[in-house]
């Protein structure tokens, strides 16, 4: 008796988010050739690290702030808690994916300023800020930058507020020493092997909130 071969199932994409994605991997793919140590990875970071990124934002409780938008992974995944698209800046310095995170997000504000000095151009005020997602690559900066992004972020968040990063280590990116410069700890949120390289998620936030 001849059996016949079994066929492979393969889960397709509509072609609409088939193009999205493959857009998404060639535009991070050329700026990781341009600046790597700016972009980080060779691929966009995928939707169960994004889901882990947002988990903490409540979508009526205020103002979100995105650093490093990129091609728009964590943008698209803020947006899905319900977030208004009115309270939500992204900040992103390369060119090319500002004009990409405006064309495909055009109801939230894109900021071409760096990180440090985000407080002179953001839309809300200082202490309006529920949370800050950020996709920056702190691994690759040193520990006078990690200072002086952390300052600005907590001048931006409100009481209570968290500063959510990523990294490609299972420890914190930045030193217990800065950590306590600035009066801060953190927590580790969750970790997920369905990214490459596999993430781990911490939450910073002021001592004694």
């Amino acid at each position: 008796m001849q059996h016949k071969p079994k066929r492979s199932r393969a889960i397709a994409l509509p072609n609409s988010e088939f193009r999205a994605r493959a857009t998404e991997y060639l535009d991070f793919l050329a700026a990781w050739v341009k600046k790597p140590r700016q972009t980080a990875s060779v691929v966009p970071s995928s939707r169960f690290l994004a889901r882990l990124m947002v988990a903490h934002i409540d979508p009526t409780d205020g103002r979100v702030m995105e650093l490093g938008g990129g091609t728009g992974v964590f943008t698209r995944a803020i947006l899905k808690t319900g977030l208004p698209p009115e309270k939500l800046e992204v900040v992103e310095i390369n060119p090319a994916f500002a004009r990409g995170l405006r064309r495909h997000f055009p109801a939230v504000s894109v900021l071409e300023t760096p990180a440090q000095i985000v407080s002179t151009v953001a839309v809300g005020e200082a202490g309006q800020y529920q949370t800050i997602v950020s996709g920056l690559p702190l691994l690759a900066m040193d520990r006078h930058m990690h200072s002086d992004i952390l300052s600005e972020a907590f001048r931006m968040l409100r009481p209570g507020g968290g500063f959510i990063q990523f990294t490609y280590s299972p420890r914190p990116p930045v030193s217990r020493d800065v950590l306590d410069a600035l009066n801060l700890d953190v927590k580790r949120v969750g970790q997920t092997v369905r990214n490459f390289p596999p993430a781990t998620v911490f939450r910073f936030f002021r001592r004694g909130e």
